[in-house]
């Protein structure tokens, strides 16, 4: 009895190992195609999530990524390329950069002309943006010249943005105004303790350039801040062009970079020039740094120039440093993946991507994340550090708003009929996914890129550095929000998310030109080159100081009367302080135009607020302040159930027939009550 279990045993193992060893002889399962298929598994089971709440990420993302998969199987299936792809005609790919670079002087004219950046103005820009995308897919490697494209994107950039800031008499953007007077405060004072109030204390290094251009050329704040920071934000895309042909070859690394330049959020921060537009800059040149020493044999001033920029960023802005810190754990992840090797990655193939051991990263993320906690810790903000204040704030969230679907947004409590019946026209449902659908676009070829690199033989670490970068920041982009999170401000992440997005973008273009047949591949770029320009140009960030859609975005520039304004209201109040303000001294008005009063400190900030107009009725404030644009253009009011919400008043609902005029200067008019109001 005994011998026979013995037997029996023996032969168990006999058979376990001869299964194992054949196991171990077959190809190693194709973690694309397995990704491709789990992703459209995704993309399926999201879909019914429309049902339960009204989100446009969640209407639009599944699509997105569905397609994307069944587009990556696709090219799986077909193989390798074989056929060439139509190219542009000799004569017209060397006649397109002279007509790109005449269509930007005609911009520039326009502008002049018309004295704004006007629909006429976005749509030429929007087919020369079509023409140079073009270029880059269709013109045949011998015409192919990566420098004239590059100097087109660095024109189209320059020209794009600096009219823009020609055609504003001040500031666009909101938080800009703040900032000039932080940078005055510390040219008044000869030093950073002017500011050692502010969060910006210990993160100076915005205030300071700009102040010391102020010097060095000796000319306004705002003539220097376009000189510095205004010149560094079109010249940065380089930077991508340098980090994307550490990877791909000339013609794809600068399809990443006029895939970021056009971007909406990429071009905002070239004309809302604030200490995000400068660590996004630092950003750049860290992601550079980073993948170059995972890249090449490198030096000890290759690493030094990483360690550099870094802290470069961590002494510039808060949430440029944690996206910094996102994108150091995706690289330090990225590293245990291929050290550990848990799925077999390390048999690379090098003729895809030039690959090298594993770069050792903890001294570097551990280094960034205790400066960060340092400088953190000896930030001011509020009565308490600024570490303290976030994780006071985030703590408060999770327990109070967390929850799924649990869609954050200004108009979150608002009844249901009462919104469908403020969406009535088409153009009301269009203008959010016309917003939306560049960055949907760049997300679809994203997602093909995606899958690409994670192939067993094309897997290394400097893109999935990349691809967990990507998804980390995602996460904090649309993922968190749909808990009701917005704590890590998700708009000021998506510039810096579309630098990987760029790079593995152009990829995902290059897999499908690869692996499409030559009818699907012309299709799909045709819809891509016409589409994608437009649509980001069209977005509401690429053109904040003069919406294309004005009756649906409020104008984040004003004109001189508005400036003059502010000043003459300010000193007709005597520029009170905060302290000596009372309730029924309170100044209100439209919103965004409140916040100029008080980041200009032409009034104390608890002495102005958005004016509260119900519909069809008039506001009962005791000073309010109207503008023209209030007529004309989408401005903020809040309702009587306190909701914000953008709509169009007539003055007698402002500045009503019982108050006086106080100051007036034919745009602006403040009204007071009158003796016999109330």
């Amino acid at each position: 009895m005994t011998y026979s279990s013995e037997t029996g045993r023996r032969a168990v193992e006999r058979r376990w190992t001869t299964v194992y060893s054949r196991l171990s002889e077959l190809r190693p399962l194709r973690l694309d195609t397995v990704a491709a298929i789990v992703g459209l598994a995704l993309a399926l089971a999201l879909l019914p999530l429309r049902f339960f709440a009204s989100q446009l990420y969640l209407e639009t993302v599944p699509l997105i990524l569905g397609t994307a998969c069944v587009l990556y199987l696709v090219s799986l299936y077909q193989g390798t390329n074989s056929t060439s792809l139509p190219t542009l005609p000799s004569r017209v790919a060397m006649a397109l950069p002279s007509i790109v670079l005449a269509g930007l002087s005609a911009l520039v004219v326009l502008t002049v002309i018309q004295g704004a950046r006007t629909p006429l103005f976005f749509g030429v820009a929007s087919v020369l943006g079509t023409l140079v995308i073009g270029q880059i897919l269709f013109v045949n490697d011998r015409e192919l010249h990566p420098g004239i494209l590059l100097l087109q994107i660095i024109a189209f950039a320059f020209v794009f943005r600096f009219t823009a800031l020609y055609a504003t008499p001040g500031y666009i953007g909101i938080d800009i105004w703040t900032h000039t007077e932080l940078t005055q405060a510390i040219l008044d004072d000869r030093s950073v303790g002017g500011i050692s109030h502010d969060k910006h204390y210990a993160s100076p290094f915005y205030h300071l350039l700009v102040a010391s251009s102020s010097v060095l050329y000796d000319v306004s704040l705002r003539t220097a801040l376009y000189l510095s920071v205004g010149i560094a934000m079109p010249l940065s895309v380089l930077l991508v062009y340098a980090t994307a042909n550490l990877l791909v070859s000339a013609r794809w690394a600068t399809l990443a970079t006029a895939l970021f330049a056009l971007a909406s959020h990429v071009s905002m921060w070239g004309m809302h020039l604030i200490p995000t537009s400068l660590g996004l800059v630092f950003f750049l040149a860290m992601l550079y740094s980073l993948l170059r020493v995972m890249r090449i044999e490198y030096t000890t001033r290759d690493f030094a120039l990483l360690v550099l920029f870094s802290i470069a960023v961590i002494l510039t802005h808060q949430v440029s440093t944690f996206i910094m810190l996102v994108l150091l754990l995706a690289a330090f992840l990225a590293q245990l993946v291929f050290e550990i090797d848990p799925l077999g990655l390390t048999r690379v193939d090098t003729s895809v991507f030039r690959s090298k051991k594993p770069v050792n990263l903890i001294g570097l993320v551990v280094f960034n994340f205790g400066l960060t906690i340092f400088v953190w810790s000896l930030t001011p903000y509020g009565n308490q550090s600024f570490l303290a204040t976030v994780m006071s704030f985030f703590s408060q969230t999770v327990e109070e708003s967390a929850g799924f679907l649990n869609i954050a947004s200004d108009t979150g409590d608002a009844d249901p009929d009462e919104a469908a019946q403020a969406t009535t026209t088409l153009l009301d449902q269009l203008v959010p996914y016309v917003d939306a659908l560049g960055f949907l676009f760049l997300l679809g070829v994203t997602f093909v890129g995606c899958l690409y690199v994670v192939h067993r033989r094309r897997a290394e670490q400097s893109v999935f550095t990349l691809l967990l970068a990507a998804a980390f920041m995602l996460v904090f982009v649309l993922g968190l929000p749909m808990f009701g999170i917005r704590n890590f401000i998700p708009t000021r992440w998506f510039a810096f998310l579309f630098a990987p997005m760029a790079i593995l973008g152009a990829i995902g273009l290059r897999t499908m030109v690869q692996g499409l047949e030559p009818r699907i591949v012309v299709s799909v770029l045709l819809i891509f080159v016409l589409v994608y320009p437009g649509a980001m140009i069209l977005a509401v960030e690429s053109n904040s100081e003069n919406p294309v859609f004005d009756d649906h975005h409020e104008q984040l520039a004003y004109n001189e009367a508005e400036l003059a304004a502010v000043d003459s209201i300010g000193e007709l109040t005597g520029s009170q302080t905060g302290s000596e303000i009372r309730e029924d001294q309170r100044i209100h008005t439209d919103h965004p135009y409140q916040t100029l009063f008080w980041r200009t400190g032409a009034y104390p900030r608890s002495g102005i607020g958005t004016a509260t107009v119900p519909d069809d009725g008039v506001a009962d404030h005791e000073y309010t302040v109207y503008r023209s644009t209030q007529s004309t253009d989408a401005v903020y009011f809040t309702d009587a159930d306190g909701n914000g919400r953008i709509e169009q008043i007539d003055q007698p609902q402002l500045c009503r027939p019982d108050q006086a005029t106080v100051y007036t200067n034919g745009d602006v008019t403040m009204c007071a009550a009158g003796p016999g109001s109330g």
